[in-house]
């Protein structure tokens, strides 16, 4: 699996959700453990807890998380959220 995967695997799950995935680290070519990094924003995330927002994207990807993903570092925000960061 790769960026524009996990990507698009987000996207689809989420509504109006806009996402960046990353590799955060090289990849092993020795080991098939896929790390990758996300950056998701989308307004369902409006009054969700962290917690929730991360759940939303784990549902969004689905069995890749179980299959595909070893591991994934996120960053979710809500469109306010991400205009305001510094």
């Amino acid at each position: 699996m790769d960026t524009a995967e996990v990507e698009r695997l987000i996207e689809a799950g989420i509504a109006d959700a806009e996402a960046t995935v990353t590799l955060p680290r090289m990849p092993d070519e020795e080991h098939e453990d896929a790390h990758f990094a996300a950056v998701v924003v989308s307004p369902a995330f409006e009054g969700k807890s962290l917690v929730q927002q991360h759940q939303m994207v784990y549902d969004a990807l689905g069995d890749a998380m179980t299959t595909d993903i070893h591991a994934l570092e996120m960053k979710t925000y809500t469109p306010d959220e991400y205009e305001g960061r510094e």
